[in-house]
Protein backbone atom coordinates (compact mmCIF):
# COMPACT_ATOMS: atom_id res chain seq x y z
CA UNK A 1 0.00 0.00 0.00
CA UNK A 2 1.30 3.84 -0.57
CA UNK A 3 0.60 6.98 1.11
CA UNK A 4 0.26 10.32 0.00
CA UNK A 5 2.41 12.69 2.58
CA UNK A 6 1.72 16.30 2.19
CA UNK A 7 3.50 18.92 3.97
CA UNK A 8 3.16 22.49 4.08
CA UNK A 9 3.96 25.40 6.20
CA UNK A 10 6.89 28.56 7.39
CA UNK A 11 9.98 26.98 5.66
CA UNK A 12 13.01 26.26 8.43
CA UNK A 13 16.33 23.49 8.08
CA UNK A 14 15.54 20.28 8.35
CA UNK A 15 11.30 19.55 7.58
CA UNK A 16 12.43 16.97 4.80
CA UNK A 17 14.81 15.32 7.45
CA UNK A 18 13.00 15.10 10.20
CA UNK A 19 9.77 13.99 8.32
CA UNK A 20 12.11 11.36 6.61
CA UNK A 21 13.61 10.11 9.82
CA UNK A 22 9.89 9.38 10.89
CA UNK A 23 9.15 7.12 8.10
CA UNK A 24 12.63 5.51 8.54
CA UNK A 25 11.95 4.88 11.71
CA UNK A 26 8.44 2.64 11.10
CA UNK A 27 9.90 1.21 8.29
CA UNK A 28 8.48 3.68 5.31
CA UNK A 29 10.25 3.76 2.11
CA UNK A 30 10.04 7.35 0.67
CA UNK A 31 9.51 6.33 -2.95
CA UNK A 32 9.03 10.17 -4.62
CA UNK A 33 9.07 13.33 -3.21
CA UNK A 34 8.64 16.81 -4.71
CA UNK A 35 9.63 20.36 -2.55
CA UNK A 36 9.61 23.69 -3.21
CA UNK A 37 9.97 27.28 -1.32
CA UNK A 38 7.33 29.64 -1.85
CA UNK A 39 8.64 32.86 -1.00
CA UNK A 40 9.15 31.43 2.75
CA UNK A 41 6.59 28.81 2.67
CA UNK A 42 8.12 25.25 2.30
CA UNK A 43 5.47 22.82 0.14
CA UNK A 44 6.16 18.97 -0.13
CA UNK A 45 4.30 15.95 -1.45
CA UNK A 46 5.92 12.31 -0.61
CA UNK A 47 4.60 9.21 -1.95
CA UNK A 48 5.44 6.36 0.66
CA UNK A 49 5.80 2.32 0.49
CA UNK A 50 3.96 2.19 3.76
CA UNK A 51 2.94 -2.10 2.95
CA UNK A 52 6.40 -2.82 5.92
CA UNK A 53 4.92 0.54 8.09
CA UNK A 54 5.87 -1.24 11.58
CA UNK A 55 2.34 0.14 13.47
CA UNK A 56 -0.92 0.73 12.25
CA UNK A 57 -1.48 2.99 9.23
CA UNK A 58 -3.76 5.56 11.47
CA UNK A 59 -0.99 5.52 14.17
CA UNK A 60 1.84 6.13 11.71
CA UNK A 61 -0.12 9.29 10.41
CA UNK A 62 -0.99 10.45 13.78
CA UNK A 63 2.84 10.62 14.55
CA UNK A 64 3.65 12.47 11.72
CA UNK A 65 0.42 14.70 12.40
CA UNK A 66 1.68 15.16 15.87
CA UNK A 67 4.38 15.87 14.66
CA UNK A 68 3.34 18.60 11.83
CA UNK A 69 1.24 20.38 15.70
CA UNK A 70 4.36 20.66 17.13
CA UNK A 71 6.06 22.18 14.61
CA UNK A 72 3.56 24.57 13.16
CA UNK A 73 3.51 22.78 9.94
CA UNK A 74 0.25 21.56 8.36
CA UNK A 75 1.01 17.77 7.83
CA UNK A 76 -1.53 15.20 6.08
CA UNK A 77 -1.68 11.37 5.36
CA UNK A 78 -3.24 9.50 3.24
CA UNK A 79 -3.78 6.24 1.58
CA UNK A 80 -2.90 6.36 -2.41
CA UNK A 81 -6.70 4.76 -3.13
CA UNK A 82 -8.04 7.29 -1.38
CA UNK A 83 -6.20 10.39 -2.79
CA UNK A 84 -6.64 9.26 -6.05
CA UNK A 85 -10.46 8.85 -5.58
CA UNK A 86 -10.92 12.30 -3.83
CA UNK A 87 -9.42 13.67 -6.99
CA UNK A 88 -11.18 12.10 -9.97
CA UNK A 89 -13.25 13.80 -11.58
Amino acid sequence: MRAVITVVGKDMVGILARVSDICAKHNVNITEVTQSILQDMFCMIMLADVAECDIEFSAFSDILTQYGLDNSLSIHVMNEQVFNSMHRI
